[in-house]
This record gives C-alpha cells, structure tokens and sequence, in this order.
C-alpha cells in the first residue's frame, strides 16, 4: 500500500473522542496485527492525588474537530517514525472520576522496541500539541486548567463545576 511503513499489512489509524468510558481492549484489538511482533497499550487513568493535591474528579474538554485533525496527523507521524503497522488513540471527555481511564494510546510494529516507543512518543504529543484541556477539582471545590493556557467553557465543564459544587457543599 503507497505510504505504509509496513508492508506486511495495511496501515490503519484509529481516533477516538468520546463523552463515553472508553475500552482499552477494543482500541488494542482495532490496532493489532498478527504480523506484529509488538502491540503495545498504555491507558492514562485519574489519579486521586496530583502533586500532593487530592483531586476529586477531572473534566476534559476538547476543540473536537481540531482534537480529531491533530490526533490523526500525530497517528500518522507515528507510524511513519516507528515503522507501525497500526496505531490508535481514545480519549475521553467530560467528567472522570478517579482510577477511570482518561486517555488510551496503542500501537503494533513489528518489533516490540518500536511499538513501546511510539506509545509514549504518542503520549507526549498529545498531551503537547492536541487541544483537549484538562481541568482537576478538588474536594474544598476549587479547581485548576492544567497542559496550556486556554480554557474552554462548555457544558462539560460547566456540568463538572456544578456537580463537584454539589458534592462540596452536600458534606459541609
């Protein structure tokens, strides 16, 4: 196939944006090959406590179709970079609550070097270049943008504003 690294198997690349869970084992089995001597996964999950702050929930937002455009430039780089065969990313947007999966990045290649470089290579980038926000709240109901200085007002945010308010003031 013209522009694939790979001649062993058609390149694909699978982008993913969505309000739901996502499926890490879904994103792996959309991504791997059986002439893959490497499929890699690597899912981002919330994490209770960042930098010695609990954080009660996270809130992503996203430009979406600039998110998708960037996100399928960045697949695409990859798998010229690290010869793939394949690659995927989910991401998740709204609200997510601690030990949930907020992002998941896969790749197959042949060797397993390159599939364990390019997820993290991927990781980076995204977390660069894409523009999806990240807002992290916290138990006494303050909140902070975190990974750039723009920040979106959409309902997903104002939901999780609300949301995390409620549950603020329901313990008080």
């Amino acid at each position: 196939m013209a522009g694939c690294a790979s001649p062993i198997a058609v390149c694909r690349e699978v982008v993913t944006i969505t309000d739901d869970p996502i499926d890490p084992t879904a994103l792996l089995a959309a991504v791997a090959a059986v002439a893959a001597g490497g499929n890699v996964l690597f899912v981002g999950t919330a994490r209770s406590m960042t930098d010695g702050v609990a954080t009660t929930c996270l809130a992503y937002d996203a430009h979406e179709p600039l998110a998708r455009s960037v996100l399928a430039g960045l697949l695409a780089a990859a798998r010229d970079r690290f010869s793939l065969i394949a690659c995927g990313v989910a991401h998740r947007l709204g609200v997510i609550e601690a030990g949930e999966a907020s992002v998941a990045v896969a790749a197959s290649a042949p060797h397993r070097q390159a599939a364990f470089e390019a997820t993290e290579w991927l990781m980076e980038q995204i977390k660069r270049d894409v523009p999806i926000w990240k807002c992290e709240y916290r138990p006494d109901g303050s909140h902070a943008w975190v990974h750039g200085d723009a920040v979106p007002r959409s309902d997903h945010v104002v939901r999780a504003e609300r949301d995390n308010l409620s549950a603020v003031t329901s313990h008080e």
